[in-house]
């Protein structure tokens, strides 16, 4: 297991951030602050790590999870190209802490939408997060903790419930109290899901 602390130098944390991707791209998971919240973060192309968060995580295999993207054209990777009325309302919530619900019908990704021809995405306004997703790709990123359990608040929160179930822990600073608002756009016009 790595283990990736706080920055402490200009330099330190170039190489942790390397060292973050380098796990990432290899299909490997870990913990780290997202836009909202802590986050069990893993490729969201990648079968094999989607598979392991929700096994780490105890996640029932019904429940979708949310995937974080550094641009819209991102969304082109899972085969979801938006008609100009839903890039307008993208366009008027991204950048920011809102997640959309978007129809995703293509069977190669039933290991993420779970056989409910939807996927959840979001567009992070915090920049050094979506510089990491440039770099990674996207990631899919339920919360930090096992199903059933409150969120991880930190990381000797996130330690305790994973321990060296994960490959990595990046320290980023106090969470948001609060996940993303979740809109769903799968079944015609705006629906709030979760505010």
């Amino acid at each position: 297991m790595s283990r990736v602390s706080a920055k402490k130098s200009k330099k330190e944390g170039s190489s942790s951030q390397k060292l973050v991707v380098s796990i990432l791209r290899r299909s490997g998971i870990g913990v780290l602050l997202t836009d909202t919240i802590y986050g069990l973060v893993g490729q969201a192309l990648s079968s094999r790590a989607v598979t392991r968060i929700y096994r780490v995580k105890g996640r029932s295999p019904k429940k979708p999870s949310i995937i974080l993207i550094s641009s819209v054209l991102d969304l082109s990777q899972f085969g979801i190209r938006p008609d100009k009325k839903t890039r307008q309302f993208l366009k008027r919530v991204w950048p920011g802490k809102v997640s959309v619900i978007l129809p995703c019908q293509n069977k190669k990704f039933r290991y993420l939408h779970r056989g409910l021809n939807a996927l959840a995405f979001r567009l992070p306004a915090k920049q050094s997060l979506r510089a990491l997703l440039r770099s990674t790709g996207p990631l899919i990123a339920p919360s930090a903790n096992p199903e059933g359990f409150p969120p991880a608040r930190n990381i000797t929160e996130a330690r305790a419930y994973f321990g060296s179930n994960v490959d990595f822990y990046m320290q980023g600073g106090k969470p948001a109290r609060k996940p993303s608002r979740l809109i769903s756009l799968s079944s015609g016009g705006p629906k709030v899901v979760r505010r």
